[in-house]
């Protein structure tokens, strides 16, 4: 969320960051008015609030003197009426405010391109995409082939969008997770969490998912309960509400959780296969740092989640993300793309973000440079380390052989017992 005086001395600005952001500018028209509407109604009940303790004053020093304070007492009871007469216009102007506020999407930095999907700027590539002396298959074709992969079990158990993974590549997604949770602990210096997958609202509001993306999320019936979409939710909700030392700056933390997501604007998108899942794993990678050392952070972060990428030895590319590509909280983002074979594109496997201080201004997260000194708002960092269905994908294509057996990349065979191939189709 943006300040509130920022964008009420800057409507002319934000208004064109929105239309950078190709995202409809005319809501912030309303910012005026509803403004307006809560400043008249404020000084109306600060006027009245003043002039009812002058009164009562007035009522004490009477009683005092003895005299009589029967008419002043009634005068008192009826700027007590209108006051709360006042106040719930005023609420209900502050909310629908704050609700404005918080759907204005966050100001981009100014290294990030404008335009939309096409102005995306490639910064880096690592390895060139493999090539095969056989025409590679998709990785669902792999994994039902072999009798890993079960997306008609799924349905019958859950729907569309769901999978069973069985046996060998059952054994290599766990063994993703712990490969990536290894090397952002022992290596990257994260602190490792084990979170909470069902999230209340204020949680999801913290982190921006809520009100915009609610129909994305999946939320229990009859309670404030929500299911995680990614770790960076409870992540960043460890620190809601707290006044952190400079000293533990930076914070970086990291997790596994099962994500859950409703897809609804996925309608007829990656319909085959594991990419657009309702239910999926990732590592997220998550950080708190002081605003000066945001950006450089971001690199960093960056960084660490592309090392899993280059120890799998996939091929992949980093993108910065145009203003109009990026998502509602970010102020800078990084995609990193990893290649597939079958469909012959890269494919997004995870997005690193700096989001300033706007998580933290709705999550109300602070810190204070010296003790006692005035509380800032940190920055927020997040990305995932990656997605690990994406990351099984990438491995089954690229490291797919002719016969339909799958090799094991070298740095995840002691976590698979020694493994190396995972085996020929079944008949």
């Amino acid at each position: 969320m943006l300040d509130l005086k920022f964008v009420r001395e800057n409507l002319e600005l934000i208004g064109l960051m929105i239309a950078r952001r190709r995202n409809d500018p005319a809501a912030l028209g309303q910012f005026s008015e509803l403004d307006q509407n809560r400043r008249a109604l404020l000084k109306q009940v600060e006027e009245l609030k003043a002039e009812l303790n002058r009164a009562s004053d007035q009522v004490a020093a009477l009683k005092k003197s003895g005299e009589s304070t029967s008419d002043l007492i009634e005068a008192n009871r009826e700027l007590g009426r209108k006051i709360k007469e006042l106040e719930p216009d005023l609420a209900q102007v502050e909310e629908a405010q704050k609700d404005l506020l918080a759907n204005i999407p966050n100001v981009p930095d100014s290294s990030v391109p404008e335009g939309d999907e096409t102005a995306n700027l490639e910064v880096r590539r690592h390895l060139e995409p493999p090539k095969f002396d056989f025409e590679p298959k998709n990785h669902w074709e792999l994994g039902e082939n072999g009798g890993w992969l079960d997306f008609n079990r799924a349905a019958k158990i859950s729907g569309s969008r769901f999978a069973v993974l069985y046996g060998p590549l059952s054994k290599l997604n766990r063994a993703l997770i712990s490969f990536m949770l290894d090397l952002h602990t022992e290596k990257h210096g994260y602190l490792e969490v084990w979170p909470p997958a069902l999230i209340n609202s204020r949680s999801m509001y913290g982190t921006g998912q809520l009100p915009k993306f609610a129909e994305d999320s999946f939320k229990i019936v009859e309670r404030d309960l929500w299911l995680a979409p990614t770790a960076e939710v409870p992540l960043t909700n460890l620190k809601r509400d707290e006044v952190l030392d400079n000293d533990e700056l930076p914070i970086s933390l990291t997790a596994y959780t099962p994500c859950f997501r409703a897809e609804a604007g996925a309608a007829g998108r990656d319909t085959r296969g594991m990419i657009r899942m309702h239910q999926f794993d990732k590592v997220e990678l998550v950080k708190f740092v002081r605003p000066e050392d945001s950006l450089a952070e971001l690199e960093k972060l960056t960084s660490d989640a592309e090392e899993v990428l280059k120890l799998l030895k996939l091929p992949y590319r980093t993108v910065l993300l145009s203003t109009g590509d990026m998502g509602f909280a970010s102020a800078k983002t990084y995609d990193l793309e990893v290649w597939l074979p079958g469909p012959g594109v890269y494919r997004e496997i995870s997005s690193c973000s700096c989001f300033t201080d706007f998580q933290a201004r709705r999550a109300n997260i602070r810190f204070k440079r010296v003790k006692g000194g005035k509380s800032e708002f940190v920055h927020t960092l997040n990305g995932s380390g990656l997605a690990v269905g994406r990351t099984l994908v990438a491995i089954l294509e690229n490291y797919q052989q002719a016969d339909g057996s799958v090799v094991v990349p070298e740095v995840l065979r002691p976590l698979m017992g020694g493994i190396e191939v995972i085996g020929r189709p079944v008949d």
